[in-house]
C-alpha cells in the first residue's frame, strides 16, 4: 500500500486522539459564513518520504496532480504572485482586484542579490550551487521575509527549503509553519517532492528523501467527520511517475512533461470547506 497513505492516517489519528483543541480560544480564521474556524492541532510533526521508493501521493483520496504541479511551477519557475498566471482558483480568496497576492511566495523567490559569482535570485542560486558546489551546506531558500509580511495577503505556510547532496543523491527538508492537514498536507508533500525531482534531474542527481517538518499541524472543526471518512477508505498502491528525461533546464519543465501511471484512488464526493 502507499506509504503516503500510512503516514497521513497515522498523523490524522494522532491529532484526533492526542491533539489540542482551541475551541474556547479566540482565533483568526473564519468560515465563509463568518463563524470562527477552530482546530485540533499537534505541534512539531516530522515525516520522511523516500522518493526512490515511491511517489508520495494519497490513494485514500485524490490529490489533483496537474493543479498541484502547476502551482509549484507558478511559485518556483514563474516566480509569480499573480493568480492570472495560475491555471486554478485555489488562490482566489487571497488575491486583490488585480490578481495579486502581495509580496508573497514567487515574489520573494524572484528577489535578486549580488554574489561573488554573479547576480542570482533564490531559485537560481540553488540551481547554481547544485551544479557547481553540491557539497555546500548552505543551499536553501526562505520566503518568510519579515520586512514584507505586512504586504502579503497570506503569510507563507511552506516557507523554507533546505537542499543537501549526499554522493549522487539530492535530499530536502521542507519547513512549514502551519498545515491544514486535510486540505493541503499531501498537496504540499507532493509539490515539494516534484520540485526535488526536477532539481535533481537538471543537476545530474537522483532524488532521495524529503523530510517534512510541520510546526502547527491541524484539523479544522468542520473537517473532523471528513477526516474520519477518508482515513477509513481502502488504500491502493502508489502510482508510478514518468518525467520527460530530455528536460535539462528547470525553466523548461511543463506540466505535460509529467505523467502519472496507474493512479488508483478513492472518491470523496463531498466538498471540503476552506477557512480563510
Amino acid at each position: 500500500m502507499s506509504r503516503a497513505d500510512e503516514i497521513f492516517i497515522q498523523n490524522m489519528k494522532d491529532i484526533l486522539e492526542n491533539g489540542f483543541s482551541d475551541k474556547d480560544l479566540p482565533v483568526r480564521p473564519r468560515w465563509e459564513d463568518g463563524t470562527p474556524a477552530h482546530t485540533i492541532k499537534k505541534f512539531g510533526i516530522v515525516n520522511v518520504y523516500d522518493l526512490q521508493e515511491e511517489l508520495p501521493i494519497l490513494t485514500i483520496r485524490r490529490t489533483a496532480f496537474k493543479s498541484c504541479l502547476d502551482e509549484i511551477l507558478w511559485i518556483w519557475q514563474k516566480k509569480s504572485n499573480n493568480i492570472h498566471d495560475l491555471h486554478s482558483h485555489i488562490w482566489d480568496s487571497w488575491a486583490d482586484e488585480n490578481g495579486s497576492i502581495g509580496k508573497a511566495y514567487g515574489y520573494q523567490l524572484a528577489k535578486k542579490a549580488i554574489y561573488p559569482e554573479g547576480e542570482f535570485d533564490q531559485v537560481d542560486r540553488v540551481l547554481f550551487d547544485l551544479k557547481h558546489n553540491p557539497q555546500s551546506r548552505r543551499i536553501m531558500t526562505n520566503i518568510y521575509n519579515f520586512e514584507d509580511l505586512h504586504e502579503m495577503n497570506l503569510y507563507p505556510c511552506a516557507y523554507s527549503m533546505t537542499f543537501n547532496v549526499t554522493g549522487d543523491t539530492l535530499n530536502g527538508i521542507l519547513n512549514q509553519r502551519s498545515n491544514d492537514m486535510l486540505t493541503a498536507n499531501n498537496w504540499n508533500v507532493l509539490q515539494y517532492s516534484l520540485l526535488l525531482m526536477m532539481f535533481a534531474q537538471v543537476s545530474g542527481l537522483k532524488a532521495g528523501k524529503l523530510i517534512h517538518v510541520i510546526a502547527d499541524a491541524h484539523i479544522y472543526d468542520r473537517h473532523v467527520d471528513l477526516v474520519k471518512e477518508v482515513i477509513a477508505k481502502p488504500q491502493h498502491k502508489a502510482p508510478k511517475l514518468k518525467i520527460n528525461p530530455n528536460v535539462k533546464n528547470f525553466y523548461d519543465f511543463k506540466v505535460e512533461d509529467f505523467e502519472l501511471i496507474d493512479y488508483e484512488y478513492e472518491k470523496l464526493d463531498k466538498k471540503i470547506p476552506v477557512a480563510v
